[in-house]
């Protein structure tokens, strides 16, 4: 594992979660602060790592494998937490578990076309969904610090549902690019036997 700026601050995101969880836990308005806090600097990671590893001519195929797993495992573990504290408003449990299962396809998706040796590479879309999420995990965490005039948890609650819209849209985009590639391997007769 190359220790590269990019590299340390994906792994700082991961290590971010730990901290993110137990804040839930603390019964005091400055740990919600706090928590934001932490969220958004690993989020800002998300963008940051991608952007020095290219300005850096720093890029690598551990940095490639990390860092889509390292938003899945802040997403998950955040969205979770909101559910199990309650602060997801109404039937907003609903985008939050279509976000869950389209990260689980896509991961699958990607591990098996990687075994062919294919890619399945980022799109705009997603790019949008993710930040549009991010942007809906920031409100909800503050949302009991919300006002009649400005309620942060039904703002979050429908940025949550929008990126849910999202998610199924860009997951469609990449089930048809994957769906393709197979086809393409399979018509070139390249599949490989199930272990």
């Amino acid at each position: 594992m190359p220790l590269t700026l990019p590299n340390l601050l994906t792994l700082a995101r991961i290590a971010a979660i730990p901290p993110a969880i137990a804040l839930f836990f603390v019964p005091a308005d400055w740990a919600d602060w706090a928590l934001l806090a932490v969220f958004v600097a690993a989020a800002i990671t998300d963008w940051l790592d991608g952007y020095l590893a290219r300005l850096r001519a720093e890029e690598s195929a551990f940095g490639r494998f990390l860092d889509p797993i390292a938003d899945k495992l802040l997403v998950s573990a955040l969205l979770f937490m909101l559910a199990a504290t309650a602060r997801l408003p109404d039937l907003a449990v609903v985008p939050a578990v279509v976000i869950l299962m389209r990260e689980l396809l896509i991961s699958g998706l990607r591990e098996f076309l990687a075994g062919l040796s294919l890619a399945l590479p980022v799109s705009r879309l997603a790019k949008y969904k993710t930040a549009v999420q991010m942007i809906a995990i920031a409100l909800l965490i503050i949302g009991p610090h919300g006002t009649a005039m400005l309620p942060l948890d039904r703002i979050g609650g429908g940025a949550l549902w929008l990126a849910g819209l999202l998610t199924v849209l860009s997951g469609w985009d990449y089930l048809v690019t994957g769906f393709r590639h197979l086809g393409q391997v399979e018509k070139s007769g390249a599949t490989r036997p199930r272990q």
